[in-house]
Protein backbone atom coordinates (compact mmCIF):
# COMPACT_ATOMS: atom_id res chain seq x y z
CA UNK A 1 0.00 0.00 0.00
CA UNK A 2 1.01 3.10 -0.82
CA UNK A 3 2.52 5.49 2.00
CA UNK A 4 -0.06 8.69 1.68
CA UNK A 5 0.96 11.22 3.84
CA UNK A 6 3.11 14.24 3.06
CA UNK A 7 6.54 14.54 2.76
CA UNK A 8 7.33 17.23 5.52
CA UNK A 9 10.71 17.61 4.10
CA UNK A 10 13.76 19.46 5.68
CA UNK A 11 11.71 23.38 5.50
CA UNK A 12 8.77 22.36 6.83
CA UNK A 13 10.54 21.10 9.80
CA UNK A 14 13.22 24.01 10.62
CA UNK A 15 9.74 26.45 9.95
CA UNK A 16 7.80 24.79 12.92
CA UNK A 17 10.84 24.86 14.56
CA UNK A 18 11.31 28.69 14.12
CA UNK A 19 7.68 29.43 15.11
CA UNK A 20 8.22 27.37 18.38
CA UNK A 21 10.97 28.91 19.53
CA UNK A 22 8.90 32.00 18.67
CA UNK A 23 6.13 31.45 20.19
CA UNK A 24 8.38 30.90 23.64
CA UNK A 25 9.42 34.21 23.97
CA UNK A 26 6.03 35.53 24.80
CA UNK A 27 5.10 32.75 26.93
CA UNK A 28 8.43 33.75 29.00
CA UNK A 29 7.61 37.15 29.69
CA UNK A 30 4.23 36.04 30.78
CA UNK A 31 6.11 34.02 33.50
CA UNK A 32 8.71 36.02 34.13
CA UNK A 33 10.21 36.60 36.71
CA UNK A 34 10.00 33.11 38.34
CA UNK A 35 13.20 33.95 41.01
CA UNK A 36 14.46 37.18 42.45
CA UNK A 37 15.99 39.95 40.58
CA UNK A 38 19.31 40.94 40.90
CA UNK A 39 20.19 44.53 40.69
CA UNK A 40 23.44 45.55 40.57
CA UNK A 41 24.60 49.31 41.99
CA UNK A 42 27.84 51.04 40.94
CA UNK A 43 27.89 52.65 43.95
CA UNK A 44 28.13 52.32 47.98
CA UNK A 45 25.08 51.53 49.94
CA UNK A 46 23.54 54.98 51.48
CA UNK A 47 24.41 57.00 48.09
CA UNK A 48 22.08 58.73 46.29
CA UNK A 49 22.17 55.98 43.80
CA UNK A 50 21.49 52.68 46.33
CA UNK A 51 18.65 55.13 47.77
CA UNK A 52 16.91 55.47 44.32
CA UNK A 53 17.13 52.37 43.52
CA UNK A 54 16.10 50.52 46.97
CA UNK A 55 12.61 53.13 46.60
CA UNK A 56 12.17 51.89 43.24
CA UNK A 57 12.30 48.15 43.98
CA UNK A 58 10.78 48.22 47.50
CA UNK A 59 7.51 50.17 45.90
CA UNK A 60 8.10 47.73 42.57
CA UNK A 61 7.47 44.52 45.17
CA UNK A 62 4.74 46.46 47.22
CA UNK A 63 2.74 46.42 43.56
CA UNK A 64 3.86 43.02 41.57
CA UNK A 65 5.63 41.02 44.67
CA UNK A 66 8.48 40.63 42.52
CA UNK A 67 11.34 39.69 44.62
CA UNK A 68 14.67 41.98 44.18
CA UNK A 69 18.47 41.62 45.58
CA UNK A 70 20.74 44.79 45.62
CA UNK A 71 23.72 43.86 45.30
CA UNK A 72 26.70 46.87 45.77
CA UNK A 73 29.58 46.71 43.18
CA UNK A 74 31.05 50.51 43.47
CA UNK A 75 34.27 51.12 42.11
CA UNK A 76 36.16 53.53 39.14
CA UNK A 77 32.90 55.93 38.87
CA UNK A 78 30.67 52.81 38.52
CA UNK A 79 32.39 51.36 35.89
CA UNK A 80 32.72 48.19 37.96
CA UNK A 81 28.85 47.92 38.50
CA UNK A 82 28.29 48.56 35.22
CA UNK A 83 31.07 46.11 33.88
CA UNK A 84 29.39 43.34 35.96
CA UNK A 85 26.04 44.42 34.33
CA UNK A 86 27.16 44.04 30.93
CA UNK A 87 29.44 40.87 31.47
CA UNK A 88 25.97 38.96 33.39
CA UNK A 89 23.83 36.33 31.50
CA UNK A 90 21.25 38.08 29.32
CA UNK A 91 18.33 36.22 31.08
CA UNK A 92 16.42 39.71 32.67
CA UNK A 93 17.90 38.35 36.00
CA UNK A 94 20.29 40.30 36.51
CA UNK A 95 19.67 44.26 35.72
CA UNK A 96 21.44 47.09 36.81
CA UNK A 97 21.09 50.86 37.50
CA UNK A 98 22.88 53.19 35.33
CA UNK A 99 23.56 56.70 35.57
CA UNK A 100 25.29 59.82 33.79
CA UNK A 101 28.47 58.95 35.32
CA UNK A 102 28.98 55.49 34.08
CA UNK A 103 27.05 56.10 30.79
CA UNK A 104 27.79 59.11 29.18
CA UNK A 105 30.44 61.02 31.38
CA UNK A 106 33.15 58.09 32.09
CA UNK A 107 33.37 57.11 28.46
CA UNK A 108 34.92 60.41 27.66
CA UNK A 109 36.80 60.84 31.12
CA UNK A 110 38.40 57.65 31.34
CA UNK A 111 41.26 56.54 29.03
CA UNK A 112 40.23 52.80 29.25
CA UNK A 113 36.34 51.60 29.38
CA UNK A 114 35.48 48.06 30.37
CA UNK A 115 32.80 48.17 28.06
CA UNK A 116 30.91 50.61 26.04
CA UNK A 117 27.47 52.39 26.80
CA UNK A 118 25.75 52.91 23.23
CA UNK A 119 26.85 48.83 22.09
CA UNK A 120 26.42 46.75 25.56
CA UNK A 121 24.34 48.41 27.37
CA UNK A 122 20.68 47.19 26.74
CA UNK A 123 18.37 50.59 28.21
CA UNK A 124 14.96 49.41 29.76
CA UNK A 125 13.37 52.70 31.40
CA UNK A 126 14.47 56.09 32.79
CA UNK A 127 13.57 56.45 36.38
CA UNK A 128 14.44 60.07 37.58
CA UNK A 129 16.87 63.22 37.07
CA UNK A 130 18.07 65.12 40.20
CA UNK A 131 19.82 68.50 39.66
CA UNK A 132 22.64 70.13 40.93
CA UNK A 133 22.60 72.54 43.05
CA UNK A 134 25.13 75.65 44.09
CA UNK A 135 24.79 76.29 47.49
CA UNK A 136 27.01 79.13 50.25
CA UNK A 137 26.93 79.58 53.86
CA UNK A 138 24.09 81.60 55.36
CA UNK A 139 27.16 84.51 56.21
CA UNK A 140 28.84 84.38 52.20
CA UNK A 141 28.48 87.35 50.55
CA UNK A 142 27.69 86.59 47.47
CA UNK A 143 23.28 86.45 47.50
CA UNK A 144 23.09 85.66 44.43
CA UNK A 145 24.72 83.62 41.62
CA UNK A 146 25.35 86.86 39.55
CA UNK A 147 27.08 87.89 42.88
CA UNK A 148 29.26 84.58 42.49
CA UNK A 149 30.22 84.93 39.25
CA UNK A 150 30.78 89.15 39.44
CA UNK A 151 33.58 88.04 42.47
CA UNK A 152 35.44 85.28 39.80
CA UNK A 153 35.32 87.35 37.05
CA UNK A 154 37.12 90.64 39.55
CA UNK A 155 39.48 87.98 40.12
CA UNK A 156 39.93 84.90 38.47
CA UNK A 157 40.62 81.58 40.02
CA UNK A 158 39.88 82.72 43.70
CA UNK A 159 36.52 81.60 43.96
CA UNK A 160 36.85 78.23 45.41
CA UNK A 161 33.81 75.42 44.31
CA UNK A 162 33.87 72.42 46.60
CA UNK A 163 32.35 69.28 44.71
CA UNK A 164 32.21 65.50 45.57
CA UNK A 165 35.12 64.67 43.39
CA UNK A 166 36.99 64.93 39.97
CA UNK A 167 34.71 64.29 37.49
CA UNK A 168 31.29 64.14 39.13
CA UNK A 169 28.28 65.47 37.50
CA UNK A 170 28.03 68.14 40.38
CA UNK A 171 31.81 69.01 38.99
CA UNK A 172 31.28 69.28 35.47
CA UNK A 173 28.22 71.31 36.22
CA UNK A 174 30.24 73.82 37.90
CA UNK A 175 32.68 73.96 35.10
CA UNK A 176 30.04 74.15 32.31
CA UNK A 177 28.63 77.10 34.64
CA UNK A 178 32.17 78.68 34.55
CA UNK A 179 32.44 78.66 30.89
CA UNK A 180 28.51 79.84 30.42
CA UNK A 181 30.02 82.92 32.53
CA UNK A 182 32.93 83.24 31.14
CA UNK A 183 35.24 82.88 34.50
CA UNK A 184 37.43 80.31 36.16
CA UNK A 185 36.31 78.57 39.81
CA UNK A 186 39.46 76.99 41.81
CA UNK A 187 37.77 73.48 42.13
CA UNK A 188 38.46 71.27 45.32
CA UNK A 189 37.76 67.76 45.17
CA UNK A 190 36.40 66.09 47.91
CA UNK A 191 35.58 62.08 48.07
CA UNK A 192 32.18 62.87 48.41
CA UNK A 193 29.19 65.46 48.31
CA UNK A 194 28.86 65.25 52.53
CA UNK A 195 32.47 66.66 53.24
CA UNK A 196 31.70 68.86 50.45
CA UNK A 197 28.98 70.68 51.61
CA UNK A 198 30.54 70.14 55.26
CA UNK A 199 33.62 72.68 54.68
CA UNK A 200 31.91 74.98 52.51
CA UNK A 201 29.65 75.44 55.84
CA UNK A 202 32.59 75.80 57.71
CA UNK A 203 34.29 78.52 54.83
CA UNK A 204 36.95 76.05 53.72
CA UNK A 205 35.75 76.64 50.41
CA UNK A 206 33.35 79.90 49.07
CA UNK A 207 30.25 77.57 47.62
CA UNK A 208 29.98 74.04 46.43
CA UNK A 209 28.31 72.05 43.50
CA UNK A 210 25.99 69.60 44.81
CA UNK A 211 23.32 67.07 44.97
CA UNK A 212 20.11 68.49 46.62
CA UNK A 213 19.78 65.95 49.15
CA UNK A 214 23.67 66.38 50.28
CA UNK A 215 22.12 70.30 51.28
CA UNK A 216 18.64 70.15 52.71
CA UNK A 217 19.07 70.05 55.74
CA UNK A 218 21.20 72.85 56.07
CA UNK A 219 19.44 74.78 53.85
CA UNK A 220 15.97 73.63 55.80
CA UNK A 221 17.53 74.45 58.98
CA UNK A 222 18.99 78.15 57.16
CA UNK A 223 22.63 77.63 57.93
CA UNK A 224 23.13 77.71 53.62
CA UNK A 225 21.60 79.08 50.86
CA UNK A 226 21.33 78.25 47.51
CA UNK A 227 21.89 80.41 44.69
CA UNK A 228 20.91 78.41 41.62
CA UNK A 229 19.85 75.29 40.69
CA UNK A 230 20.95 73.40 37.60
CA UNK A 231 17.83 71.80 35.93
CA UNK A 232 15.85 73.27 33.22
CA UNK A 233 13.14 74.38 35.65
CA UNK A 234 12.41 75.10 39.37
CA UNK A 235 12.16 72.24 41.90
CA UNK A 236 8.76 72.24 43.62
CA UNK A 237 11.05 71.59 47.15
CA UNK A 238 12.79 74.77 46.60
CA UNK A 239 10.37 76.74 44.44
CA UNK A 240 12.08 80.49 45.26
CA UNK A 241 15.50 79.26 43.83
CA UNK A 242 15.93 79.80 40.54
CA UNK A 243 17.45 78.32 37.67
CA UNK A 244 20.92 79.15 36.08
CA UNK A 245 18.63 79.60 33.11
CA UNK A 246 16.69 81.83 35.01
CA UNK A 247 19.69 83.83 36.05
CA UNK A 248 21.03 85.30 33.17
CA UNK A 249 22.51 81.77 30.83
CA UNK A 250 19.24 81.06 28.74
CA UNK A 251 18.97 77.41 27.63
CA UNK A 252 21.64 75.89 30.78
CA UNK A 253 20.73 72.74 31.84
CA UNK A 254 22.70 69.90 33.73
CA UNK A 255 21.69 67.70 35.77
CA UNK A 256 22.49 63.27 37.14
CA UNK A 257 19.79 61.31 35.76
CA UNK A 258 19.39 57.46 36.45
CA UNK A 259 17.74 54.33 34.92
CA UNK A 260 17.65 50.28 34.53
CA UNK A 261 19.69 48.51 32.26
CA UNK A 262 20.18 44.93 31.42
CA UNK A 263 22.81 43.47 29.10
CA UNK A 264 22.22 43.63 25.43
CA UNK A 265 20.30 40.48 23.96
CA UNK A 266 17.82 40.02 27.30
CA UNK A 267 14.61 39.08 25.19
CA UNK A 268 12.78 42.35 24.18
CA UNK A 269 9.34 40.42 25.93
CA UNK A 270 11.59 40.86 29.58
CA UNK A 271 12.80 44.44 28.81
CA UNK A 272 9.25 45.12 27.98
CA UNK A 273 7.96 43.81 30.92
CA UNK A 274 10.14 45.30 33.23
CA UNK A 275 9.85 48.77 31.29
CA UNK A 276 6.11 48.42 31.66
CA UNK A 277 6.58 47.81 35.42
CA UNK A 278 9.11 50.30 35.87
CA UNK A 279 6.54 52.93 34.95
CA UNK A 280 4.03 51.96 36.69
CA UNK A 281 5.81 52.36 39.76
CA UNK A 282 6.88 56.01 39.13
CA UNK A 283 3.21 56.58 38.00
CA UNK A 284 2.36 55.71 41.41
CA UNK A 285 2.09 59.11 44.06
CA UNK A 286 3.47 57.69 47.08
CA UNK A 287 6.86 57.15 44.43
CA UNK A 288 6.12 60.55 43.07
CA UNK A 289 5.79 62.52 46.61
CA UNK A 290 9.46 60.48 47.95
CA UNK A 291 11.13 61.65 45.06
CA UNK A 292 9.77 64.98 45.12
CA UNK A 293 10.80 65.04 48.83
CA UNK A 294 14.70 64.29 48.01
CA UNK A 295 14.97 66.74 44.88
CA UNK A 296 14.16 63.92 41.88
CA UNK A 297 11.79 63.84 39.38
CA UNK A 298 10.37 60.93 37.83
CA UNK A 299 10.85 60.16 34.37
CA UNK A 300 10.09 57.03 33.03
CA UNK A 301 9.53 56.06 29.32
CA UNK A 302 9.72 53.47 26.37
CA UNK A 303 12.93 51.87 25.73
CA UNK A 304 13.49 53.37 22.81
CA UNK A 305 13.23 57.09 24.52
CA UNK A 306 15.67 55.91 27.00
CA UNK A 307 18.49 54.57 23.62
CA UNK A 308 17.25 57.73 21.98
CA UNK A 309 18.03 60.02 25.80
CA UNK A 310 21.55 58.32 26.18
CA UNK A 311 23.04 58.56 22.73
CA UNK A 312 22.33 62.76 23.05
CA UNK A 313 23.54 62.84 26.67
CA UNK A 314 26.64 61.08 25.92
CA UNK A 315 27.56 63.42 23.42
CA UNK A 316 26.75 66.20 25.12
CA UNK A 317 29.02 65.40 28.21
CA UNK A 318 31.51 63.81 26.24
CA UNK A 319 32.20 67.51 24.70
CA UNK A 320 31.80 69.12 28.45
CA UNK A 321 34.16 66.77 29.41
CA UNK A 322 36.87 67.56 26.65
CA UNK A 323 36.19 71.26 27.05
CA UNK A 324 37.02 71.02 30.77
CA UNK A 325 39.86 68.41 30.68
CA UNK A 326 37.94 66.88 33.64
CA UNK A 327 40.50 63.66 34.64
CA UNK A 328 39.51 60.79 36.44
CA UNK A 329 40.64 60.93 40.37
Amino acid sequence: MRNTRPNLGVGYVVTAALLFAGSLLPARAQTYPTQPIKIIVPFTPGGGTDILTRLLTNKMTALTNWAFVVDNKPGAGGNIGMDAVVKAKPDGYTIGMGQTANLAVNPTLYPKMPYDPLTQVAPVALVASQPVIIVVRQESPFRTLADLVDAAKANPGSVTMASAGSGTVAHLAGELLAQSAGVKFLHVPYRGAAPAVTDTLGGQTDFASTNPPSALSMLKSGKMRALAITSAKRLPLLPDVPTVAESGYPGFEAGDWKGVVTPVRVPAPVIEKLNAEVNRTLRDPEMIKRLEEEGSEAMGGTPQDFERFLTTEYERWRDIVRATGAKPE
